[in-house]
C-alpha cells in the first residue's frame, strides 16, 4: 500500500484490529487476592469497549456518543478484523470517559467475535497469552496476525471474554478524565474462581466488597446483592453477584461510565437520540442510570465520588 494511503487508513485500522444478590459465597477473607505476575497492561485509555452496532447505525451512534461525552473519532475503514473471512466498517472513538471500538459488520460475525466485551492492549501478546493460561483463563481464539499487529481472545472463569491486542507501531492516546468500569455479572457459584483468575492476570486488587449493596442500581429496589469493585493496571471492574433474576437491560451493559453531572449528561444523551432505560437511581451516595444509545449500545452512567 502506498505511504499516502496508509496515512489515513492506519488510524482507522487501529480500532478494527483491536477486536475483538443473594446467596453470597464465602467471606472476602477466604477470597484473598492471588499473587499477580508482572502485568502486560499498557494503560486504561487503551482498553476499548467493543460496540457492535445495528447495521447501518455507526454514524448515528458515534454522533450521539460524542454529543453526550465529547471526544473525537477516526475515519471509518472497511476491513477484516477476524482470522476468518469477514468484513466490517469500523472506527475508534476517543472520549474523555472511555475508548470505544465500534463495529458495523457487513457480513455475519464469525464466532466468538461479538462476545468479547473489551480489547486490552498488551505490551507483549505471547507473554499475555501465557499469563492468561497460567491464571486459569482459556484461550478461545488463538493468536492471529493482522496487518498492524496481533490479537487473541481469552475467557476467564464464569464465561467472561476479553480480547488481547498488540500493535507493531504502538498507539498513543491521551489519558482519560475518568476511568470506566468493566461491568461483569456472575453467579455465587462462579465468582470465587473468576476473582482468582482475573486478579492474577490483571495484577488487580479488591478495593471494596459490599455483601448487601442496594440492588436498586441493577433494577431491583428493595433488594440487596453483592457488589465487588476491582482496580488494576487494565482499569476498573465492577462484579455484580446475583441469582440471575435480572430485569432488562441489566447484564446487557458491559461498561459503566463516570460523569460529573448525571442529570446534565442524561439530558444531553436524550437530546442526541439516546433513551434512558432505568434511573436515575440514588442510593448510598451514588446515582446511576442505564442508557441505550442509537445502534443498540447499552451503557451504565454513574456519578463520580
Amino acid at each position: 500500500m502506498k505511504r499516502k494511503a496508509m496515512a489515513w487508513v492506519l488510524p482507522a485500522l487501529l480500532v478494527a484490529l483491536s477486536v475483538v444478590g443473594s446467596g453470597a459465597p464465602s467471606s472476602a477473607q477466604n477470597e484473598r487476592t492471588p499473587a499477580a505476575a508482572p502485568t502486560t497492561a499498557v494503560g486504561p485509555q487503551y482498553d476499548t469497549t467493543h460496540v457492535y452496532v445495528t447495521p447501518g447505525d455507526v454514524d448515528t451512534f458515534v454522533a450521539s456518543w460524542e454529543a453526550t461525552f465529547g471526544g473525537t473519532h477516526t475515519a471509518k475503514a472497511v476491513t477484516t478484523v477476524t482470522p476468518t473471512p469477514s468484513s466490517t466498517e469500523s472506527e475508534l472513538v476517543l472520549s474523555p470517559v472511555g475508548t470505544l471500538s465500534v463495529f458495523d459488520f457487513r457480513t455475519p460475525v464469525p464466532y466468538p467475535f461479538g462476545t468479547e466485551r473489551t480489547g486490552w492492549l498488551v505490551s507483549d501478546l505471547d507473554r499475555g497469552v501465557r499469563q492468561a493460561r497460567t491464571s486459569g483463563a482459556h484461550v478461545v481464539v488463538a493468536p492471529f496476525d493482522d496487518p498492524i499487529g496481533r490479537d487473541a481472545i481469552v475467557q476467564f472463569p464464569g464465561g467472561v471474554n476479553a480480547q488481547l491486542y498488540w500493535h507493531t507501531k504502538a498507539p498513543s492516546y491521551a489519558p482519560l478524565e475518568t476511568v470506566p468500569d468493566n461491568r461483569v455479572y456472575l453467579t455465587p457459584d462462579a465468582v470465587g474462581e473468576f476473582l482468582g483468575s482475573y486478579l492474577r492476570f490483571t495484577g488487580g486488587r479488591i478495593v471494596s466488597d459490599q455483601r448487601a449493596a442496594d440492588a436498586g442500581d441493577i433494577g431491583l429496589p428493595g433488594r440487596t446483592y453483592r457488589r465487588i469493585a476491582l482496580r488494576s493496571p487494565f482499569g476498573n471492574t465492577v462484579v455484580s453477584v446475583t441469582d440471575g433474576h435480572l430485569p432488562y437491560p441489566f447484564g446487557r451493559e458491559t461498561t459503566g461510565y463516570a460523569v460529573h453531572d448525571l442529570p446534565a449528561t442524561l439530558h444531553k444523551a436524550e437530546a442526541a437520540g439516546a433513551k434512558v432505560l432505568w434511573g436515575p437511581y440514588t442510593a448510598e451516595g451514588r446515582s446511576t442510570a442505564t442508557v441505550r444509545f442509537p445502534g443498540g449500545y447499552v451503557a451504565e452512567l454513574h456519578t463520580t465520588r
